[in-house]
């Protein structure tokens, strides 16, 4: 849907419009916010609609982390303590092969890019999103970042 605001929505909670600290391949307009909205919109486009009935936009998303091993990593991320890392082969394996391409595709890079910006992103995005340690309720990210005043 909107991508390009989405991308906007979450390089601004990643930091990603000032200067990049870190810019190891990751010098576009908003880089990780780009490919995590994009792979969040993929997500979800491909889901149909009430793919996360009753829950928050990240649930797809995590579970499928989860599913392909992730789950302390993920839970790390909700969680109050430490985020644990992921690597982008890790996130790569995760994902469905169509959802990171696409992601790439709008973002402008190669696949092992995009999984590589997103594994430096997710455990990032995922706390900012979830300050009490619990994933919110919310119909969209939008609605989610803004829920999260962030």
């Amino acid at each position: 849907m909107a991508g390009n605001d989405l991308g906007s929505l979450l390089g601004g909670l990643l930091g990603g419009s000032g200067s990049g600290s870190g810019s190891a391949g990751g010098s576009g307009s908003g880089g990780a916010g780009n490919i995590l909205g994009a792979l969040l919109g993929a997500l979800g486009g491909s889901s149909g609609s009430g793919g996360t009935q009753g829950g928050s936009p990240l649930d797809g998303l995590l579970d499928m982390l989860k599913k392909s091993g992730l789950g302390e990593q993920a839970e790390s991320w909700i969680g109050t303590g430490g985020n644990q890392p992921v690597s982008g082969a890790e996130v790569a394996r995760a994902l469905p092969d169509d959802a990171l391409q696409q992601a790439a595709d709008q973002a402008g890079v190669s696949p092992q890019e995009a999984a590589d910006t997103l594994a430096q992103a997710l455990p990032q995005a995922v706390d900012k999103l979830t300050p009490a340690g619990s994933l919110p309720q919310a119909a969209s990210l939008e609605d989610l970042v803004r829920q999260q005043q962030l």
